[in-house]
């Protein structure tokens, strides 16, 4: 089959209105990316009790959703330079609307292993959508102001975040579940069976509707007036450069920026979807600790806020980095050390809960910070470039695994002591890493 030449522009050319235009569109998108992913707070624990699984077992949830990105995102680069944005981005909503189908089946045998492969296909087509929207809004416009399009991406991927559990739990959990969780162990296995049978059922009506969406986007996406920029332009200074590079690894800092991608939504998706399992420990029930996930959301929207208004205006896109990553280390001990009972927002619990939801603050500025340092001069490898910084997602999958073991071994609070080497790995790329330019 021939290859396909998808025409492209460059970005500096586009007129105001269409880069306003266009980062709309990409807003959207990255509010879908926010709803889909960060509903596995809440299928972390609906899981755990509908499928009666083990922590570690509940946490196969984001290593499936995960893992996808790892798998699918050379091939979903591949793709794209093939397609061209828009066609490629459509095939990545319909292989999610595909995933979002593949819920029925599992729900109607109450199958764990079916769900899983669901939340990998639907991982598969968001990788697509990552690794074509990220670079995309990192070239569209100023290098120095890319820190207030990646924030104004992800208030809109955080504010779908913070809806997403609640909505969620409004749609499939019932006021009576609290005593229906509490009657499970005392009943009989047939009624145990019939019970979980009825909870898990619930998914069917939501993830059908979900997967219609999702198709349909598909179709809006391809018809949407989003131009097809080149992301991988090179001046001339920069293709002489760049002349002797003939693979992505001889760019230090982005494979540096990579594990850092990978290690920064690790401690990301640990704040968020292991919260409503802590704050279990502290006596909540599950219908009381459904909205944790969105406090530390919305702290996360709240730097993205603080961002938008100070960088670069008065502080650069790497102080916020930098400052972000130490704070980030610094909650991480609080968690660890820090013992005392709080009555904060009507919730009797222990302080510690409370440096979780700020990791969200903590979070907010790391992801936005490391994207343009990594891309930066990488030319005719910005694609590739991109493909493998997104295969850092996997860190989802990975890191929640981790913890769910070392909470099974030791204790949920405990199990925290995962995130300091992380964190303190983001501090070395922010005052380090990014600089290196050649392996030694």
């Amino acid at each position: 089959m021939p290859k396909t030449t998808v025409s492209s522009i460059d970005p500096s050319s586009l007129s105001r209105r269409d880069t306003i235009i266009s980062i709309f569109i990409i807003g959207i998108l990255f509010f879908i990316f926010g709803f889909v992913s960060w509903v596995n707070a809440i299928l972390i624990p609906y899981f755990k009790i509908a499928c009666e699984l083990t922590g570690f077992q509940s946490y196969l949830v984001a290593f499936a959703f995960y893992i996808s990105y790892f798998v699918m995102s050379i091939p979903s680069s591949l793709l794209l330079k093939r397609t061209g944005f828009k066609k490629g981005m459509m095939i990545g909503f319909w292989i999610m609307a595909a995933g979002a189908f593949i819920f029925v089946p599992a729900a109607m045998f109450r199958a764990y292993p079916v769900f899983l492969l669901g939340l990998f296909t639907i991982g598969t087509g968001l990788s697509i959508l990552q690794t074509a929207a990220n670079p995309y809004i990192t070239v569209l416009g100023a290098k120095e102001r890319a820190v207030q399009r990646i924030s104004i991406m992800g208030i809109c991927n955080k504010g779908a975040g913070i809806l997403a559990p609640l909505v969620f739990a409004a749609v499939i959990l019932k006021a009576t579940d609290t005593d229906l969780f509490v009657r499970l162990p005392g009943m009989t296995a047939v009624e145990k069976t019939e019970a979980l049978d009825a909870l898990i059922r619930r998914v069917i009506v939501p993830y059908i509707c979900v997967g219609a969406v999702l198709f349909c986007l598909g179709l809006f996406v391809r018809h949407s007036p989003l131009p097809e920029i080149n992301t991988e332009r090179e001046t001339r200074d920069l293709a002489l450069s760049n002349s002797s590079k003939t693979s992505i690894l001889q760019f230090p800092y982005l494979i540096l920026g990579a594990i850092g991608i990978f290690l920064h939504v690790g401690t990301q998706v640990i704040a968020i979807d292991t919260i409503i399992g802590y704050a279990g420990t502290m006596g909540l029930s599950l219908i009381e600790a459904k909205a944790f996930p969105s406090y530390t959301l919305f702290a996360t929207i709240t730097g993205y806020f603080i961002g938008i208004a100070i960088v670069p205006r008065y502080i650069s896109q790497l102080t916020a980095l930098r400052f972000c990553t130490i704070l980030g280390a610094v909650l991480t001990v609080c968690i660890l050390l820090v013992k005392d009972k709080t009555n904060v927002l009507g919730y009797h619990v222990d302080i510690s809960i409370w440096f979780v939801v700020l990791l969200g603050l903590a979070n907010s500025l790391v992801w936005a910070g490391i994207w343009p340092l990594a891309l930066e001069g990488l030319g005719r490898f910005t694609r590739v470039g991109a493909s493998v910084l997104i295969m850092g997602l996997c860190g989802n999958a990975v890191m929640p695994l981790l913890y769910g073991y070392i909470a099974d071994l030791f204790s949920e609070r405990q199990a925290y002591a995962v995130l300091l080497p992380c964190y303190l790995y983001l501090v070395f790329f922010a005052m380090r890493g990014y600089r290196i330019r050649k392996w030694r």
